[in-house]
Parts: structure tokens; sequence; C-alpha cells
């Protein structure tokens, strides 16, 4: 009888456990939102690096004449005078 005991407890004790991490997981999985902030050294505001902001990155590049690359491998400068056009040409999702 007390194995028996031992062994309904230990059963509960893992659901229980089993119940708590799959509550947990689905909680984080829903309230999680990757978000890239970049800073404006010049303008000192931050802007949210979204697909909205990758397309404007892509049209300043063209307008630029300049090969498509990340904006995360552009130099400080070149990243400067993005954010310099970007706040020159705004759009209603930006901010």
């Amino acid at each position: 009888m007390n194995r028996t005991n031992r062994y309904i407890a230990s059963l509960f004790v893992v659901a229980s456990l089993a119940a708590q991490g799959s509550i947990m997981a689905v909680q984080a999985a829903q309230g999680t939102t990757v978000q890239v902030r970049v800073y404006d050294r010049q303008h000192k505001d931050y802007h949210n690096w979204d697909n909205n902001e990758n397309s404007a990155w892509g049209r300043f590049q063209v307008e630029n004449h300049q090969k498509s690359h990340d904006y995360k491998r552009a130099n400080k400068k070149q990243q400067a005078q993005y954010w310099n056009w970007r706040h020159a040409h705004p759009d209603s999702t930006s901010r």
C-alpha cells in the first residue's frame, strides 16, 4: 500500500510539473515579439526595425546607387546618412 501511494503521488507531482511547464511555454510563445530597436545618434531617437524599415532601407540604397547590403553591415557614416534620409522621407507607420 505504501509503495502504491508513493507511485501515485509521484505521478501527480510529475503531471503538475509538466502542466506548469506547458502553460509557461504557451504564454511565452503568445506574448513574445522579437523587436529590434536602432538608435539614431544624430536625431537622438530610437526606431523599431521591422519590415517597413527594411523596405525603406532598400529604397535608400536604390536612390543612392548603393549595393544591396544589410543595415547592420553599413558603417556609421552610411547609417547616419540613412537616418537623415529617413527623417526627410517619413511614412505613416514609422515611429
